[in-house]
């Protein structure tokens, strides 16, 4: 009886050391991301809109969803880059001092920056304006391609490097004119267009690359 209850509590003990550490390892990493650099893209599709911010807002979204990342919210992101004047022209390539001087403020040790490196497609056919919003004619092919990194904000290490690709074959693509709604995935009329498509399958292609690379992250 004394040696079953010995061993019961060993048991217990062991179990009591174990759980934290298993705990520990179930732990989702606190990433913030930045807004995406688009400048290797033409414009002809969304005027002077921020295209980078929108596909920025698709990745949290696609990143909140796979459950394995604890991601910053937007307005807090948003509230510590204007109070360390992050430029825009910084979003793709931040210095490690920078990088480790929002990390430090946010209390994340990573932080994710991409690059939209194509949006759109060859248009064929005519187009038309309709309540501000430019309706582009038939597509034969629309792509949408982001690259994108984690990066230790404590020793600037980029720890995952990956790559998206959205395509869309519907046809209609999506412009958008002066006075239009902005880009981003946040229309019904966005969503339903071949970019839009493009977009998601791109955002959620490029998660899937970080998720199976979680373990780069210590």
């Amino acid at each position: 009886m004394k040696k079953a209850f010995l061993g019961l509590a060993a048991a217990v003990a062991l179990l009591g050391w174990a759980g934290p550490a298993a705990a520990q390892g179930a732990k989702k990493p606190s990433v913030a991301v930045m807004d995406f650099d688009f400048g290797t893209v033409t414009d002809r599709w969304w005027g002077n809109y921020d295209i980078g911010k929108g596909m920025a807002d698709q990745v949290i979204d696609e990143m909140v969803n796979s459950n394995t990342f604890r991601v910053i919210e937007r307005k807090k992101l948003d509230t510590v880059l204007a109070e360390q004047d992050f430029a825009a022209s910084d979003r793709a390539d931040p210095s490690a001092a920078k990088m480790a001087k929002i990390g430090k403020v946010l209390g994340v040790k990573y932080i994710l920056a991409g690059s939209i490196t194509k949006f759109g497609g060859e248009q064929k056919g005519g187009g038309a304006t309709f309540k501000g919003v430019g309706i582009g004619g038939s597509k034969a092919k629309t792509e949408v391609k982001v690259t994108a990194r984690i990066i230790d904000a404590t020793t600037g290490e980029i720890l995952i490097s990956a790559k998206g690709l959205g395509v869309s074959k519907k046809g209609g693509g999506f412009a958008f004119a002066k006075g239009g709604t902005s880009v981003g995935g946040g229309t019904a009329d966005f969503k339903e267009s071949a970019i839009g498509e493009a977009q998601e399958a791109a955002c959620a292609d490029l998660v899937k690359q970080l998720v199976a690379h979680k373990d780069n992250l210590q």
